[in-house]
């Protein structure tokens, strides 16, 4: 294992205007986790002493973010944003006031908009960085088109010489190929040093960091280069445009792994898996599937075409097709879809039918029991072995409070049912269609909660004279009659 290093600092205080949205840049969110998530994710395989992020630009909101998914993190606010070696340097400032040193190992600079950085490619940069005793060492990448990047010049040595901007590049610094991403591993104590020979004498009136190299150079010390194996690591997030792309890349690595690791996906280019999602071996996912958050697949369970599962459970050989679901767990066996939808709280047991246009909210539903279709349960029990026939409705508010509704095991309740709550049917009960039930049903019984039918013979001919089910109704009639044998006279 390579040295661990002293503190990792997080550059995350930039406005991001070009994203031109409310949310600070760092916290837009690509496959279940924020730009910065990913970063602070990637240098945590490092196992650093410390964690700093530097925050500016929306840093409560930022700030909170840090709170939640990284709590061990220290974070320093860079009130104006005057360059990344100002950054670099508050933060150096912020651990010292804290009688926190940087000279116990490697310092690590990275930036936290860039969200296909790997902790693999951050441990070869500290790997680069030991083996060559550098006081600094840049992670870089080779692009087929450099242009807009600061490019590394080299020498003889393989040591770096200078990183020149593209616009001050010469005719033969031009055909470089190699760039440099932004982060860095540094010395502690030579960074902290050179820090405090930085000026602002530069177009943009900033501490730049990359100053920090020629500084270290101009003082005889060894500057490395690590180059990333994949070059899409060290792509930043800049725009929307950008987003959409660190998405695309990451979408494809996430849906790669896991088809290595034995889940098929039917159209990776229409999957769209959260970083925290679980799949097991044999899993199949049709196209056109989404799946969020903490969801888990187990083996032999086939999702989608047409699915988003936000935080849910399936279980083994399982088929959700054409459903959205959020907070619910889909038992072993069970059927789900098409067109249904699941919501908080939602537990479908073994072998259970949920099924088209049927909305499920709050709810149990026990094994082998069937909601099969145009119908809405909520904060309901239903018990093993029920039938929901079609159109059913559990009315589960007052206009002021839910309440719960009990269908014990072996139930058939008949189509157009309303089961208005606080009510209990008991086991083996049965509802006739068409009923808006009450009152509790006992074991065994049959409900009726509907008014006798009665027939108003001669209404339509009466009430819609001249109209075409008057004439029908008429012809009907007539024809009735002169189907009907003659009476002897």
């Amino acid at each position: 294992m390579t040295t661990r290093p002293s503190v990792v600092v997080i550059l995350a205080a930039g406005e991001g205007k070009r994203m031109k949205s409310a949310t600070p840049k760092v916290l837009h969110p690509v496959a279940g986790r924020t730009l910065l998530g990913h970063v602070i994710e990637a240098a945590s395989t490092l196992e650093p002493h410390h964690l700093v992020v530097v925050v500016g630009h929306g840093r409560d909101a930022v700030c909170a973010h840090i709170e939640e998914v990284a709590p061990w993190a220290i974070t320093v606010v860079q009130a104006e944003q005057n360059g990344t070696g100002h950054a670099v340097g508050i933060a150096l400032a912020d651990l010292a006031e804290r009688g926190i040193p940087v000279v116990d190992g490697p310092v690590v600079v990275l930036t936290g908009d860039t969200p296909l950085l790997t902790g693999r490619t951050l441990v070869g940069l500290l790997l680069e960085h030991d083996s060559t005793s550098a006081k600094a060492t840049v992670l870089t990448a080779r692009l087929t088109d450099p242009s807009g990047y600061g490019r590394i010049v080299r020498g003889s040595d393989g040591f770096v010489t200078a990183i020149v901007e593209d616009k001050d590049v010469s005719d033969e610094q031009r055909t470089i190929n190699e760039i440099n991403s932004g982060m860095y591993a540094f010395d502690g104590a030579r960074l902290a040093d050179s820090l405090t020979r930085l000026d602002t004498d530069n177009a943009q009136g900033e501490e730049y960091l990359t100053d920090v190299i020629g500084l270290m150079r101009s003082s005889g010390d060894h500057v490395a280069a690590s180059v990333c194996d994949d070059s899409d690591e060290i792509l930043g997030v800049n725009d929307r445009v950008q987003l959409a792309q660190a998405a695309a890349i990451l979408r494809d690595r996430i849906n790669a792994s896991w088809m290595r690791a034995g889940v098929s996906i039917l159209d990776p280019a229409s999957t769209w898996l959260d970083v925290d999602v679980e799949l097991e071996p044999d899993v199949i996912i049709r196209p056109q599937v989404t799946l969020r958050g903490p969801t888990s697949v187990a083996s032999g369970a086939i999702v989608g075409p047409g699915t988003t599962l936000v935080s849910c459970e399936v279980g083994a050989g399982a088929e959700v097709i054409h459903t959205w679901a959020e907070l619910a767990v889909i038992g072993d066996g069970a059927r789900v879809g098409p067109f249904t939808f699941l919501r908080p709280g939602t537990v479908l047991g073994q072998g259970t039918r949920a099924g088209a246009y049927v909305e499920i909210k709050n709810s149990t539903i026990g094994d082998f029991a069937k909601v099969p279709h145009l119908s809405y349960v909520g904060d309901a029990e239903v018990g093993t072995g029920t039938n929901i026939g079609a159109a059913t409705i559990v009315v589960n508010y007052d206009g002021v409070a839910k309440h719960r509704t009990v269908v014990g095991d072996h139930v058939r309740i008949g189509s157009d049912t309303m089961l208005v709550a606080p009510v209990t049917v008991g086991d083996g009960a049965y509802t006739a269609a068409g009923s808006v039930i009450t009152d509790d049903v006992p074991p065994g019984a049959m409900a009726v909660g509907r008014a006798r039918q009665r027939n108003i013979d001669g209404w339509v001919q009466r009430r819609r004279p001249g109209s075409p089910a008057a004439e029908a109704a008429e012809r009907a009639v007539q024809d009735s009659a002169s189907d009907s044998p003659s009476q002897p006279a």
